[in-house]
């Protein structure tokens, strides 16, 4: 991403998380978390969901004022719950990129919980052999509008939206079948990416948030490998996991049950010595996708 910014700003139910990417390539130089209280933010497809918005400007303040410098713009990343990513294929697709939204937004139309015609829209295409394979983020227009008001009454310019999902894809890299498991307070989201192709999103309620235990989450995430090794005779190697819950909790069970190697999706790789407490690094998955990706 040309001329992207260099500092990333995630709202999440329970928290905010900001980061700085360090001059060096494919490092985070400082990166900051603020908790939010019970309460503060309900993540939705539906208007309201900033609940407490002088406690969600405080957190975006502070941690912000800690990594930004007298950086204005920001990457801001939104719950998964706050909005849709949807993958269509289709057989061919016009050039202009007015006539391939037009499209995506007439597919989506019958199968969104919300008026699609005026949502906030962003997509990729990749086409392969003559047939488009799009990845499309969609959220009700007013729902992104209130993130993107948190940070404009801070004084800064969120100029990239993404949902916290395709964020934390950024982490991802090789080309051999991985899912990606992000557990968040409310919210358990899983990905599958084969050879570059991201082939499953799915955002599923974490009813037990930090007392989630590994045969909870395997048990969750399972049918999602099923669904991939059904449809495209392929079965997942590896899995990457971040979030709130630590590895530990978490791996025995999700590797009997993938029969898959689990690893930490953020790794010390990511963040430059001294930038932060180490254990919080499973907070930075979409923090450090949006800025290494």
């Amino acid at each position: 991403m040309a001329n992207a910014p260099k500092i990333a700003c995630e709202i999440a139910a329970d928290r905010v998380v900001a980061a700085r990417a360090a001059e060096r390539q494919g490092a985070i130089e400082i990166y900051s978390l603020r908790s939010l209280p019970p309460g503060s933010l309900g993540p939705s497809l539906s208007p309201g969901n900033v609940m407490d918005r002088a406690a969600v400007r405080a957190a975006v303040s502070n941690a912000l004022a800690t990594v930004g410098g007298t950086t204005r713009d920001v990457i801001a990343i939104i719950p998964d719950a706050a909005a849709r990513v949807n993958l269509l294929d289709f057989d061919k697709l016009p050039d202009r990129h007015e006539d391939v939204a037009a499209l995506v937004r007439f597919r989506l139309r019958k199968s969104l919980p919300f008026d699609v015609e005026h949502a906030a829209l962003s997509f990729d295409v990749h086409r392969v052999n003559g047939a488009s394979h799009v990845v499309a983020a969609v959220a009700p227009a007013a729902v992104v509008q209130e993130y993107e008001s948190i940070f404009a009454d801070e004084g800064y310019h969120a100029g990239v939206v993404v949902p916290s999902a395709l964020a934390m894809l950024g982490n991802l890299e090789g080309e051999r079948p991985a899912m990606i498991v992000k557990v968040d307070a409310t919210t358990i989201t899983v990905a599958i990416v084969d050879r570059g192709d991201l082939r499953l999103v799915r955002v599923i309620e974490n009813a037990a948030g930090t007392a989630l235990t590994g045969e909870q989450l395997a048990s969750e995430v399972y049918p999602s490998a099923v669904f991939f090794e059904d449809t495209y005779h392929s079965r997942v190697e590896s899995v990457y996991v971040a979030g709130i819950v630590p590895l530990a909790q978490l791996a025995p069970a999700l590797e009997a049950h993938t029969e898959a190697r689990v690893y930490e999706l953020v790794s010390g790789r990511h963040v430059e010595p001294g930038s932060g407490d180490a254990a919080g690094r499973g907070a930075l998955a979409a923090v450090v996708g949006a800025l290494l990706g």
